[in-house]
């Protein structure tokens, strides 16, 4: 999640959701949780599913949580919280292939591949 070159990758083998199951740490989930997520998706123009553990491990570790949908276009369509619950939550969002094959026709991906290795 942390870099783009994985979701890349998997776009240009025709992937349409790519997903991420996590365990981000509260600090460093607050801080980069949503905008990595967002520009993954919005990269790769690929719905981005992403699952994350959320609560405390033990004394030293707590995972931040809010498994989130996001969409080609880097709306979020659906968040969790970031408080463990007594029942497990499920998001759900609605993938629209039509609208992503929209998007990657309008704006297609053209990497330079003299300045920048093929991926």
């Amino acid at each position: 999640l942390r870099f783009p070159e994985p979701s890349i990758a998997l776009r240009r083998q025709g992937a349409h959701i790519i997903t991420y199951p996590s365990a981000f740490t509260v600090g460093t989930g607050r801080a980069h949780w949503s905008a990595l997520l967002r520009a993954r998706a919005i990269e790769s123009q690929s719905y981005v599913v992403a699952a994350a553990q959320v609560g405390s491990h033990n004394e030293k570790r707590a995972s931040y949580g809010h498994s989130m949908i996001v969409s080609p276009w880097g709306d979020i369509m659906a968040e969790l919280g970031g408080e463990k619950k007594d029942e497990p939550e499920v998001a759900v969002g609605e993938i629209d292939l039509e609208s992503m094959e929209k998007i990657r026709k309008e704006m297609p991906l053209l990497r330079r591949t003299d300045v920048y290795p093929e991926i």
